[in-house]
């Protein structure tokens, strides 16, 4: 029998890198040898260093959105994929919840100082949306990076330094880059066209507010989710309807910002009149797109929706939400413990979550920590900073669960593609009926011959 000698061994192969063990050049080579047959293979290593891309900017399917910008760059905004045509558009239309976002607009915020004043390149031609690609953007007109000096070597507790120097080997020093709140710029205004959308499609009315600010806690029942308006919500800094409970807030908030310190609470975030039908089951339930979009906001801890942990402390008979039917014939559910979703899957009753925030990391307190090079310090982290996120992160929630419930509402898209005369019917039509059922009786509809439209 031939016999074959291996010329190069195989297990001891020279690095390229310059490390020891086992490894392979670029083009390692194996040479058989026989008297009959003499062959060799070229064998290419595989890469040795593991590299990370920097994924995750884009949200959405339908409506997809990606954000871009740092805290301490030219500017943040984004970019919107999906957006039907024919939607009356304009600066003004995101600029709103732009203002209620923006940093300096109160004591209880940080001091930075940005009109935040979007403008929009593309996808709007004359006021109307164009079905193409929107980008806006708002530049950054107040940084100061000589602020993150200290911060350029050392992590600050519990904020993002640590772990993106850990995966990525490099960070953006100065603001925290992307994981600056003022990433959510673009989820805001992506989330002012949602909510538009929602709007004047199908009625759809999204909601947030402060329901708590550390210990200070909103009683429930105090603001009622049926009612509750956006003026009663901006009517003082904290975004809290209720005045007697915004007052506590707001002290609560004050006595930690004269220290250097922060505090945590929760928002209530509520969804009027949306249509049954949303989600889907198993992996794609409603509640759970929910859930990852408010999580996927800075800051944010926990999320809960109808009667969260809550309901843990009840037994079925008094957790079940009964089915009736009211005057219109509508099938309703006499209690809401589901948060308005039941199997994934919206059942048209209001649908209210909670999403609990924690304090600002970024304190102005001395502190223990460490540097890249492994040395235990004592960091006084400097820069503006909010001594509670929860006021400026009203709009951003309201902009996630937007998002959601558009990309979720098929109904809408199949309309957005018709004809815009057959639009107009459409809305019309659906306008009339809803005047119609909350004008009417259930007797009033036989007597008017519009039996059809109790359903």
């Amino acid at each position: 029998m031939a016999s074959s000698t291996l010329s190069t061994p195989f297990l001891k192969a020279t690095r390229t890198d310059g490390g020891s063990g086992l490894g392979f050049q670029a083009s390692d080579s194996i040479r058989f040898s026989s008297p009959n047959l003499q062959f060799s293979i070229q064998r290419i290593s595989a890469p040795r260093k593991l590299e990370v891309q920097a994924a995750g900017n884009t949200f959405g399917t339908v409506f997809r959105v990606t954000t871009f910008g740092e805290s301490h760059g030219g500017g943040v905004g984004c970019i919107i994929d999906g957006c039907p045509p024919r939607i009356p558009l304009s600066e003004a239309d995101m600029q709103f919840d732009l203002d209620r976002r923006r940093p300096g607009q109160s004591r209880i915020s940080t001091p930075r100082k940005e009109t935040d004043t979007c403008r929009i390149y593309s996808g709007v031609y004359e006021g109307i949306t164009t079905g193409a690609p929107i980008q806006v953007m708002v530049p950054n007109t107040d940084q100061r990076g000589h602020d993150y000096k200290e911060m350029s070597m050392a992590y600050r507790p519990s904020h993002a330094d640590a772990t993106y120097d850990f995966k990525y080997g490099v960070r953006s020093i100065e603001g925290g880059g992307r994981s600056s709140a003022r990433e959510t710029i673009g989820r805001v205004i992506s989330g002012a066209i949602a909510k538009k959308v929602l709007k004047m499609l199908s009625g759809t009315e999204v909601l947030a507010y402060v329901s708590q600010v550390h210990k200070v806690v909103l009683p429930e029942g105090v603001v009622h989710n049926e009612t509750v308006t956006l003026e009663q919500v901006e009517s003082n800094m904290v975004r809290c309807p209720d005045p007697e409970y915004a007052e506590k807030m707001i002290k609560a908030i004050d006595e930690v910002r004269v220290k250097g310190d922060s505090i945590g609470g929760v928002l209530t975030c509520i969804a009027r009149n949306v249509p049954r039908g949303l989600g889907s089951p198993v992996f794609d339930k409603l509640e759970a797109e929910l859930a990852k979009a408010c999580l996927s906001l800075p800051a944010s801890k926990g999320f809960e929706f109808g009667s969260g942990f809550a309901g843990t402390f009840m037994m079925g008979s008094e957790h079940n939400d009964e089915f009736y039917v009211n005057d219109h014939g509508k099938i309703r559910t006499r209690t809401n413990r589901s948060g308005g979703i039941q199997g994934g899957i919206s059942n048209g009753e209001i649908i209210n979550m909670r999403v609990a925030f924690k304090p600002t990391a970024t304190i102005s307190r001395k502190q223990h920590t460490v540097t890249r090079e492994k040395e235990e310090i004592e960091l006084i982290a400097r820069g503006r900073h909010d001594p509670c996120v929860l006021p400026r992160a009203v709009p951003m929630v309201e902009a996630m669960v937007a998002l959601v419930l558009h990309s979720n509402n098929r109904w809408n898209c199949r309309v957005l593609r018709l004809p815009a005369y057959l639009i107009e019917c459409v809305l019309k039509w659906r306008l009339v009926i809803r005047m119609l059922r909350s004008s009417f009786t259930r007797n009033r509809y036989t007597s008017f011959g519009l039996e059809t439209l109790k359903g």
